[in-house]
């Protein structure tokens, strides 16, 4: 029996914001240039570089501006940004993203944890950035707890659907469905996906897991099973929102790439490379990362004989 998977996928490497905007050792922008510099060497067709956020809000971006302009850019390679409002668009804009990623989340709950606004209130002001940079840069929106909310629990798929057609309305083409506290599951991931993809054929759909419960791997294969092409993941599985509770690191992304390399899926980047990366990441933390290739190696690794014995 053959497998239904996607040739080929897209992957964007989120660990420089979604990553590190949860830990609390103060990054230098030094080290968040390297890290960033790392992934593209390693040849990561995405990276979600940092966030246009308020610094008292999240003062691990502060620096956002100096780390965009301090990389070296490679063509082919998208860098992208997150934004919450106008404001932080415009000093998005000043250093020449490849897409500007607008977040929302879904509930009301958590958008008012989150942002300290209404969904609809959220919306309105992302309505305005659309409104002023559609015709200057690439637009996604992320809609935060897609899969279920950390104080509502279940989220109905119709709610998400609004969203999803709120947004298409505007014009943006992509969409980021994000399972912000790891509560997806595989037939959630299908439904939802497969709803989307009835609704809004034209809209390119991004999935965006966290690892809490450890169905962040599986809940990949299931959206390629559905067709999904683009995946967002992080390196050393770090990462996790600030203001949800239990929301521990994202789906790891040298894990997955081994994973796709193991079922013939291409995604344009070296796993050894990458592999250097997650180490260098876990030293520049100083705590244990939540990767697992990393550790064992690729399965194509083997070793002597007296290797074995000796362990």
């Amino acid at each position: 029996m053959t497998n239904q998977f996607p040739p080929s996928v897209v992957l964007c490497d989120v660990s420089p914001r979604d990553g590190l905007q949860n830990e609390c050792k103060p990054i230098a922008t030094a080290d968040k240039i390297a890290l960033v510099q790392g992934l593209i060497d390693a040849g990561m067709p995405r990276v979600e570089v940092t966030s246009f956020v308020s610094p008292k809000a999240i003062p691990q971006m502060a620096d956002a501006q100096e780390v965009m302009l301090g990389l070296q850019r490679k063509p082919g390679v998208e860098l992208v940004v997150l934004v919450p409002n106008q404001k932080g668009a415009e000093r998005a804009l000043a250093c020449r993203p490849d897409e500007l990623n607008l977040v929302m989340s879904v509930t009301e709950s958590h958008s008012r944890a989150n942002l300290r606004m209404s969904p609809q209130e959220s919306f309105e002001k992302l309505k305005e950035v659309v409104t002023a940079t559609r015709d200057q840069v690439k637009l996604n929106v992320s809609l935060s707890c897609s899969f279920g909310c950390p104080f509502e629990g279940d989220v109905a798929t119709d709610q998400v659907l609004h969203w999803v057609k709120a947004f298409a309305d505007l014009g943006v083409t992509g969409v980021s469905l994000c399972d912000t506290t790891g509560m997806a599951f595989p037939s959630q991931v299908r439904e939802l996906v497969g709803r989307v993809q009835d609704q809004s054929p034209a809209t390119r759909i991004t999935l965006h897991f966290h690892n809490s419960r450890g169905l962040g791997l599986t809940n990949v294969f299931e959206g390629l099973r559905a067709g999904v092409q683009h995946y967002d993941a992080c390196t050393g599985g770090i990462g996790g929102c600030p203001y949800a509770p239990g929301a521990s690191g994202n789906a790891c992304m040298e894990d997955i790439v081994h994973a796709l390399h193991c079922e013939g899926i291409q995604t344009g980047v070296d796993l050894n490379k990458l592999l250097q990366v997650s180490k260098g990441l876990g030293e520049l933390l100083e705590h244990p990362l939540s990767g697992q290739v990393v550790y064992a190696g690729p399965r194509s690794r083997t070793y002597a004989l007296d290797q074995a014995k000796a362990q």
